[in-house]
């Protein structure tokens, strides 16, 4: 709500997911819930029905809307057409356009790039008035791989996750829930599962762990990304054939948000093995919990890691050094410290991307958009869905 406490009305765009009473009744906020039911075991038909329905309802909102920037924070399942067709149709409709880039080419992160997947991005971006993204790397990027002007980009935190509860639930008590004895050491990965991700890389990792120590535990929770059932084999088998299964506890779905508390308070450390990304909401999200961060040395996640303080680098691809780090991880201060040590975590977290900045520079952005500092109203489409900002004249 950093937007509202600085003059902006939102119009926010969303699904069922993000439906609550909050989203009703703050004022200078209106919801709209476009997207409905996002159930994951729809049919086929249903699912064609839902996507039909939003892009309808979205066409005709567009139309008749008083905000006059449409802030994307997502594309929607038809990427192509959101690209083009729809940005056209905005631009016709007379809308300013903001967008997030969180991350500037996915598909050449997932090695599914493709000479369609570069033009229409090459199109969203150009028929963009005003990008955001958050690291100076990827705004280089941007500039360098689709020729974008750096006038029109604007670097701004990843701000930190205050979404999700956190309630009075101990440690000790997540730990007891998922049948983990006291004293375990548990590793956490979290997040959607997809090749990029570097899940096998952890796995082989916690296989020579427990060869030597069986005081190792491994929490896997998350969804498999969309076509990532052959990558997900593959991992089953690794873990079937060379680890013990009653040392890993498996969640492999959707976590909601008021069930992923669990996990990261019965964690004494995250890791992100990843191979290639830009940023990771993940790694803010377990610094909201207090919990240290391993990550491998890709993208710009050694920017928000402090060496022996909020957790520690390894190498990607390297499963003897993933788990030499973890083995660092559990002799060091900040492990045998760590119940004092998720305080500072806490803060260091939201000093940098607290929530303040970012609705401050979003602001001025909105404002520089329209050629003035008076503030109005604001169209914003929230996450998970395709989300758009805007304010009156």
């Amino acid at each position: 709500m950093a937007l509202i406490t600085r003059g902006v009305s939102l119009d926010v765009i969303g699904s069922d997911e993000i439906d609550s009473p909050e989203m009703h009744f703050t004022p200078k906020l209106r919801f709209l819930n476009l997207q409905g039911s996002r159930r994951q075991d729809a049919t086929l038909a249903e699912k064609a029905s839902r996507v039909l329905t939003y892009y309808v309802q979205l066409i005709r909102y567009t139309s008749t809307a008083k905000p006059k920037i449409f802030h994307i924070l997502w594309n929607n399942k038809l990427r192509f057409f959101d690209r083009t067709v729809l940005m056209l149709y905005y631009k016709l409709c007379g809308k300013k356009i903001a967008f997030t880039a969180h991350n500037i080419n996915a598909g050449k992160r997932d090695s599914t790039d493709s000479f369609l997947n570069r033009l229409t991005l090459r199109i969203q971006y150009g028929l963009t008035d005003h990008i955001f993204v958050h690291t100076e790397k990827m705004k280089a990027e941007l500039i360098e791989d689709f020729g974008v002007r750096g006038g029109v980009v604007t670097v701004i935190p990843f701000g930190i996750n205050n979404s999700v509860p956190d309630s009075a639930l101990t440690s000790e008590q997540a730990k007891r829930r998922l049948n983990i004895k006291p004293g375990e050491k548990t590793i956490l990965f979290f997040g959607n599962i997809g090749p990029y991700k570097g899940l096998e890389f952890l796995v082989a990792a916690f296989q020579r762990l427990v060869a030597e120590r069986e005081e190792y535990r491994l929490i896997i929770a998350g969804k498999p990304r969309g076509g990532s059932e052959k990558y997900l084999e593959g991992i089953d088998l690794a873990i079937s054939r060379d680890v013990d299964q009653g040392r890993i506890v498996r969640r492999i779905e959707y976590v909601p948000d008021e069930e992923t508390e669990l996990y990261f308070k019965a964690a004494d450390v995250l890791v992100l093995p990843y191979t290639q990304v830009s940023q990771s909401g993940v790694l803010f999200l377990g610094y909201s919990f207090g919990l240290p961060v391993i990550a491998t040395d890709v993208g710009c996640l050694r920017d928000d890691i402090v060496e022996g303080r909020t957790g520690f680098l390894c190498k990607p691809r390297d499963p003897h050094n993933l788990a030499k780090t973890i083995e660092v991880y559990f002799e060091s201060d900040l492990f045998k410290n760590l119940n004092t040590r998720r305080q500072e975590i806490r803060n260091y977290a939201v000093g940098r991307h607290s929530w303040d900045v970012v609705g401050e520079v979003t602001r001025n952005a909105y404002a520089k958009l329209l050629g003035r500092i008076r503030y109005g109203t604001s169209c914003i489409n929230s996450h998970p869905c395709v989300q758009r900002a805007g304010m009156d004249q």
